[in-house]
């Protein structure tokens, strides 16, 4: 009796991510496949590095970095998670490094650029971010824009990323978890703790056009 050869069956990512499909075919060696990844995500990875280490031209060498270290490691891909899921990660841990790293030159005393060119996020981005997170007033959207973005800036570095995965790339609980290797339970609480931060600090604003202290950040928790 013949065996049958057997055929692995495709997983629920395979099936219903074109992403993981795009991925997998990287993984084959199509080089167009990679190409097309890097254009449906670059703006977007663009968008929430830059916001993370506050430079767009740091955030741009991330980026490439992002896609370097994807496809590095296209041969070891196995579908997992969604793609922006397994993405996000890789990200996640690319700005960390950066941040570490440029921690470690303050200590020492190396200077470095101070992040006066950087673009902030477009204005209806910015509106997005701001909803449910002050009070209402009338505020034009170039003002709300800066002041959302500064507000943002000075949340802690987790409390930021979770943010911007949740409001940006409008993940999940689970798939915010598993980007940020932290349990659901602390991204809930992340998120709760960077809201409460956010209306702190838009709160006096708002009422009466007083901006955040820049040399106070909202950092008040490890989390």
């Amino acid at each position: 009796m013949a065996l049958t050869q057997f055929q692995p069956q495709p997983n629920h990512y395979e099936l219903h991510d074109p992403d993981v499909r795009l991925m997998l075919q990287v993984r084959d060696g199509d080089a167009a496949a990679f190409t097309e990844l890097v254009l449906r995500y670059q703006n977007r990875l663009l968008t929430i590095l830059e916001h993370l280490v506050g430079n767009r031209e740091q955030a741009e060498d991330l980026t490439q970095d992002v896609f370097v270290r994807v496809f590095k490691a296209r041969e070891r891909y196995a579908p997992e998670a969604k793609f922006s899921t397994w993405l996000f990660t890789i990200a996640n841990n690319v700005a960390s490094n950066a941040l570490r790293s440029r921690s470690r030159r303050r200590e020492v005393g190396v200077p470095e650029g101070n992040g006066s060119d950087s673009v902030p996020l477009s204005l209806d981005q910015m509106a997005k971010a701001a909803s449910g997170f002050m009070p209402t007033r009338a505020l034009d959207k170039a003002e709300q824009a800066e002041m959302v973005r500064h507000a943002v800036s000075n949340l802690n570095e987790r409390q930021r990323m979770a943010l911007l995965l949740a409001k940006f790339e409008g993940m999940s609980y689970q798939d915010i978890a598993q980007s940020m290797g932290l349990s659901v339970q602390a991204i809930k609480s992340l998120l709760s703790r960077a809201r409460v931060n956010l209306k702190e600090m838009l709160t006096p604003y708002v009422e009466s056009g007083t901006p955040p202290e820049e040399e106070q950040p909202k950092t008040v928790s490890g989390e």
